[in-house]
C-alpha cells in the first residue's frame, strides 16, 4: 500500500492563488469591476463591495484555486519557452482552435451552475475590463489561460450575486438592505 502524502493546507493553496493572480497583474477589484458592470442593472443597491466579496468567496473554492494555479503555471512556462513543441507555439500564440484554456476555466465555472456557464460564454466573447487587457498581446507575456480563468471567476461571482438577489427578493429586500462588507483584499494580513 502506498504511503499517504501530507496534504497541502487549504490556506497555503488560497494564498498561492492570490499571489499568482497578483504576480500576473490581476487584482480582485479588477474582476469585481466586471461583475459590478454586469450585475448593477439587475440589482438595486448593489455596491462594489458586494462584488469584491463575491469574487473573494469564489476564490475560496479549491476547484477555482487549482484551475488558477495550473493555468498561470502554464502561461508562465510558455513565457519562459519551457513547454515542448508544438505545445509551446500553440499556448504562446493562443491558437484559436486550442480550447484547453476554456476547458480549464469551464471546470471551475461549473461549480456555480448554468447562469455562470452562460455568463462565462458571454465574457469569453465580449472580453471586457481586465479580460480584454489580458487577451490583447502587447509584449512577450502569455495569458492564454489567465484571461479565461478571470472570465470564469467573474462569471461565477456574478452568478452568486444573481442567486443572492433572488433570496433577497423573496425576503422583500434588495442589496440596498445588505450592509457593505469590508473586502478581504483591503484588510491587512494581520486582520485575516
Amino acid at each position: 500500500m502506498q504511503e499517504k502524502k501530507d496534504r497541502v493546507p487549504s490556506e497555503a493553496v488560497a494564498q498561492a492563488t492570490k499571489e499568482a493572480l497578483k504576480r500576473r497583474g490581476v487584482k480582485v477589484e479588477d474582476i469585481a469591476e466586471i461583475v459590478y458592470q454586469m450585475q448593477l442593472p439587475y440589482n438595486e443597491g448593489l455596491l462594489m463591495e458586494h462584488c469584491i466579496d463575491s469574487v473573494e468567496r469564489v476564490l475560496r473554492k479549491r476547484e477555482v484555486q487549482h484551475s488558477v494555479l495550473v493555468g498561470i503555471e502554464l502561461d508562465e512556462l510558455a513565457e519562459k519557452k519551457m513547454l515542448s513543441e508544438p505545445l509551446q507555439s500553440i499556448v504562446e500564440s493562443d491558437e484559436g482552435l486550442f480550447g484547453v484554456d476554456e476547458t480549464l476555466a469551464l471546470g471551475a465555472v461549473m461549480t456555480y451552475g448554468s447562469i455562470a456557464l452562460t455568463t462565462f460564454g458571454f465574457l469569453d466573447k465580449q472580453k471586457s475590463g481586465i479580460i480584454k487587457k489580458l487577451d490583447t498581446k502587447i509584449d512577450s507575456s502569455v495569458h492564454t489561460f489567465l484571461d479565461d480563468l478571470v472570465g470564469s471567476i467573474a462569471a461565477s461571482a456574478a452568478s452568486r450575486i444573481a442567486h443572492r438577489m433572488r433570496d433577497l427578493e423573496e425576503a422583500g429586500e434588495t442589496f440596498a438592505d445588505v450592509p457593505a462588507i469590508e473586502p478581504e483584499s483591503t484588510k491587512s494580513t494581520t486582520d485575516l
